[in-house]
């Protein structure tokens, strides 16, 4: 069962890419949702023990959790010691379940695949990626979304210039839905007849 990658700075499209894998039957894992997931659940107790007042109805209150984190950026590894643990656990169910089910290919959605040094947990990486431009004006269209939160964002994420360097494939969303899903298609077949990377170095 080969594990597929998937990571990509903010607004690359991303989600969407998974989607489109999905779509082509490949079993997902988004560690995002997960991370959802957790906050509603396992999570709560010790999120609210490290950062308290940020639980609302049993709940971890994400934008009050990310005004605390913009105010105090050194404790992101206080909070990636607790949730971390938890989304691997998430993470190698989801693959034991794929591997008795038969899989020949699974993606992990992983945004920052290669700053928390997951690189190791997968067989090729897939980095999605588009023109700065076009990324910003993703990004700052989103609600709440300015100019401050975008460059904490950033600043936490490699730079998709150096993702791109590492990836094995690289897809760009900034040519539209449709050339996207053809380069996915292709990207299936060429793992499915064994390419593992189209870097010329490996």
């Amino acid at each position: 069962m080969i594990r597929i990658g998937l990571t990509g700075s903010i607004g690359m499209g991303k989600s969407t890419t998974a989607g489109l894998f999905a779509a082509e039957g490949v079993p997902v894992n988004d560690a995002d949702a997960v991370v959802h997931e957790l906050y509603r659940g396992e999570a709560v107790a010790p999120v609210e023990a490290a950062f308290p007042g940020v639980a609302r109805d049993g709940v971890i209150d994400r934008a009050e959790l990310a005004r605390r984190l913009a105010l105090a950026p050194e404790r992101f590894r206080e909070l990636e010691a607790i949730v971390h643990p938890l989304v691997r656990a998430r993470e190698s169910a989801f693959l034991e379940k794929q591997q008795a089910a038969g899989a020949d290919l699974v993606l992990l959605d992983i945004p920052l695949l290669f700053e928390s040094g997951a690189t190791d947990r997968v067989d090729v990486v897939v980095v999605v990626s588009c023109d700065a431009d076009i990324q910003r004006q993703r990004v700052l269209a989103r609600p709440g979304m300015t100019e401050e939160k975008f460059a904490l964002i950033l600043s936490r994420q490699m730079p998709d210039a150096d993702k791109r360097v590492r990836a094995d494939f690289i897809i760009d969303t900034g040519h539209g839905i449709d050339e996207a899903r053809q380069r996915v298609r292709g990207i299936v077949s060429a793992l499915r007849s064994g390419k593992r990377s189209e870097r010329s170095d490996a």
